[in-house]
């Protein structure tokens, strides 16, 4: 089973982590089922940013984004050539390590997920 590191972040998980991911799950599904709670305002439809994260390893083994992807990815905070949008990026058998930025472009958090 692959993992994801996730680096530090301040309020997420401040001394950064290492998951398990199952493979064919979304990044943002693997991170919510370990307890970090990332934010996701748009409930996976693909229309806001806020779960923008930034592939720092294994971006290439990720299939690539779909163009309605790379329009929402333009409104993220901090936004790089390794950025993704983690309901949108799907686990595949390589090990992945991330960042989650900062900040995120929404005005409201979303309550824990359950």
């Amino acid at each position: 089973m692959p993992t994801i590191t996730l680096l530090p972040h301040a309020e997420l998980c401040p001394d950064g982590d290492t998951i398990e991911a199952e493979t064919g799950l979304s990044i943002c599904d693997a991170l919510l089922e370990a307890g970090i709670e990332i934010e996701h305002a748009c409930e996976f439809s693909c229309a806001c940013s806020t779960c923008h994260v930034v592939v720092r390893e294994g971006f290439a083994s990720l299939e690539p984004s779909e163009e309605l992807e790379d329009d929402m990815l333009d409104r993220a905070w901090g936004l790089e050539s390794n950025s993704r949008l983690s309901c949108q990026a799907i686990v595949g058998t390589t090990d992945l390590v991330i960042e989650i930025p900062r900040y995120s472009l929404n005005l409201a958090k979303e309550a824990p997920h359950k």
